[in-house]
């Protein structure tokens, strides 16, 4: 829904530039954040969220579509965005959620359709080693859409890969 990869370049459908442009406007909304590398990609958003004031970093991996990632899809661990607390990473990822599912749905002329799972995966960045490489990590992930488990082509590209050369 939100584009797609030609070339190992993203190239952002309607949808797809609805849910950047939300996404660029997370620090308008919350004073203190900064956005660090990030990129939508066909079927979810990576980004890099600095949080100024406590001085931490998250790196977010956000998903259309109700269907559910495995632990092992991202380095990012899933978590619950229940009970949120005003300016918490979760508050800032509920906002860009509903900011981008409202504006995508009016775009499409629907009402209340669901466009993003309903969880996210985070992960803390705990130095500058591992802040390097989740950059690159982000950075390249357009280039690994193939491999990516939230492909929905992923599956038949192997299949037919693997029916090629086999009697």
């Amino acid at each position: 829904m939100l584009g797609k990869i030609v070339s190992d370049e993203m190239h952002l459908s309607h949808e797809g530039r609805i849910a950047a442009d939300c996404w660029l406007n997370i620090p308008r909304h919350f004073p203190g954040v900064e956005l660090d590398p990030w990129v939508v990609m066909p079927t979810h958003v990576h980004g890099i969220i600095l949080v100024g004031g406590r001085g931490e970093a998250f790196a977010i991996r956000s998903v259309n579509g109700e269907s559910s990632l495995q632990a092992n899809a991202s380095p990012l661990r899933m978590v619950q965005a229940r009970g949120t607390k005003h300016g918490s990473l979760g508050a800032i990822i509920q906002n860009f959620k509903s900011a981008s599912s409202r504006l995508i749905n009016r775009s499409r002329g629907v009402s209340g359709k669901s466009i993003w799972q309903r969880n996210y995966y985070e992960r803390v960045i705990r130095d500058d080693d591992d802040l390097a490489r989740i950059r690159t990590y982000v950075a390249e992930n357009p280039v690994r859409w193939e491999l990516d488990e939230e492909n929905p082509l992923r599956g038949s590209a192997r299949q037919a890969e693997g029916s090629h050369g086999r009697g």
